[in-house]
């Protein structure tokens, strides 16, 4: 099975609680006016990777804690998502979601309960610009942390940077977080 993946990060702390593996997918509909990921949004953007392939880098990446599945819109590929968080289970970590369905919407996807049962943490609801937040995990205030297991509190989850920056070794430049533009104000 494969996820169609803009990008990947193997080592965030803005992204959940903890140091995190980070897989951006491709492809959003939902369209939210001032969305930070627009790139994102092309369904044929990005990499078709097999799920293996990222069960193999999340075995290989050591002192990571968890899994991060952001966007995109994960749950627009909810089949290959459920397989590499349950991947990630397997190998216990920790994982989290965002999307900007509500949970509510996501019982109703095919295979959006699968993923669910794979989740600790889910951040659900559409971004709105009018009501930002950038806290807490968080781009607006409507958006809902989920708690799915008792892996962590509420205070937990908030205390994720909203930003960082990393620099690799041939000198590029991540940028990542709930509001890493915060960082150049």
């Amino acid at each position: 099975m494969k996820l169609r993946v803009h990008a990947v990060e193997p080592r965030s702390r803005a992204n959940g609680p903890g140091a995190r593996f980070v897989v951006w997918t491709a492809g959003c509909t939902l369209g939210c006016p001032g969305c930070f990921n627009p790139a994102t949004h092309d369904p044929r953007g990005g990499n078709e990777v097999e799920i293996e392939s990222l069960a193999a880098q999340l075995a290989a990446t050591r002192g990571i804690e968890g899994l991060s599945l952001s966007g995109g819109e994960p749950l627009q590929q909810a089949e290959a998502a459920a397989a590499l968080l349950l991947a990630a289970r397997a190998l216990g970590l920790s994982t989290l979601a965002f999307s900007g369905y509500t949970i509510e919407e996501i019982r109703a996807l095919p295979h959006g309960d699968a993923v669910l049962a794979q989740l600790d943490v889910l951040i659900d609801g559409r971004y709105v610009s009018t009501e930002r937040l950038a806290t807490g995990l968080r781009g607006s205030a409507n958006q809902r942390i989920q708690l799915l297991t008792d892996r962590y509190r509420r205070a937990e989850v908030e205390a994720t940077p909203v930003a960082e920056i990393r620099i690799g070794k041939t000198g590029e430049v991540v940028l990542t977080g709930v509001d890493p533009l915060k960082l150049r104000r």
